[in-house]
């Protein structure tokens, strides 16, 4: 078992989330801490050199920050930045108070020059972790129906099956081997051991042939959502991912129907004792 799953195993390295910048409040930190920094470099250029659209160093963390923060983090970025411009570096200084009317203009075009750059940085930023997602889920996919291929039994098989979807999806995963309608083996990932209730909805899955999701009506208590695999044999499975409520993909079901798709042919060539 050891060997098998091994073999996924640097794809579930290289999947890990790395980020050391998760936290949200790390994010915002981060926002505030580049304004800050750029109020400084302002505040000390403009005190040795006399530089027009001084205000635009402000853009500097807006675009940071929409790249590689959220776009939160980058409108904090773009109101904090429109505010030190004013309080450090306009008329009457260290106050918010603004005379000079050409001020309120200068304030206000990099308000909303920090909102449009900030949207614009954001949009790039995810559509770029899009497409990483994309070939990341590629390469799993591919490593999957592989190391299937050469698997010797289907106890192997739902292993490197349930190494996969915790790879593609970055969550429990579980595989249940069903035959007459009895687990005969379950494989799973993660801390999540799959309860009673869990079973119950696994059941209920194959019986009807539909994906359910955890947590609502008809299995409320469920924390994975199932999806059966059938085969001609009669030798099922049904796959389970344990997805946070909060961090539900939009649609998962493409990835699962892959490897569902693949699992049921597997199953349907392979011996049920190791070779």
């Amino acid at each position: 078992m050891t060997d098998v799953e091994s073999k996924l195993q640097p794809a579930a390295i290289e999947t890990a989330d790395a980020d050391p910048l998760n936290p949200v409040w790390v994010r915002y930190l981060a926002a505030v801490a580049m304004t800050a920094a750029a109020t400084l470099v302002a505040v000390v250029v403009e005190a040795k050199v006399s530089i027009p659209n001084l205000s635009l160093v402000f853009v500097i963390p807006v675009i940071v920050a929409g790249v590689g923060l959220g776009l939160g983090p980058s409108i904090c970025s773009a109101i904090l930045g429109a505010l030190a411009f004013n309080f450090f570096l306009t008329d009457p200084r260290y106050s918010l108070a603004i005379d000079d009317p050409s001020n309120i203009w200068a304030m206000a075009l990099l308000f909303v020059v920090g909102l449009i750059v900030s949207g614009v940085s954001f949009t790039s930023h995810r559509r770029a972790a899009e497409a990483s997602t994309l070939r990341r889920q590629a390469a799993v996919l591919q490593g999957y129906s592989r190391d299937v291929a050469s698997a010797g039994n289907v106890d192997a098989i739902a292993s490197i099956t349930c190494q996969a979807l915790a790879a593609l999806f970055r969550v429990p995963a579980v595989v249940m081997l069903v035959v007459e309608g009895q687990v005969t083996s379950i494989k799973r990932t993660g801390d999540l051991e799959p309860a009673e209730a869990d079973l119950e909805a696994a059941q209920s899955s194959l019986a009807t042939g539909t994906a359910l999701h955890g947590g609502i009506y008809p299995h409320p208590s469920s924390r994975f959502d199932f999806w059966p695999v059938r085969t001609a044999d009669g030798r099922n499975a049904v796959v389970g991912l344990a997805f946070d409520p909060d961090e539900r993909p939009a649609e998962p079901d493409t990835q699962v129907a892959v490897v569902t798709g693949i699992l049921a042919l597997a199953l349907d060539r392979r011996p049920s004792a190791a070779a």
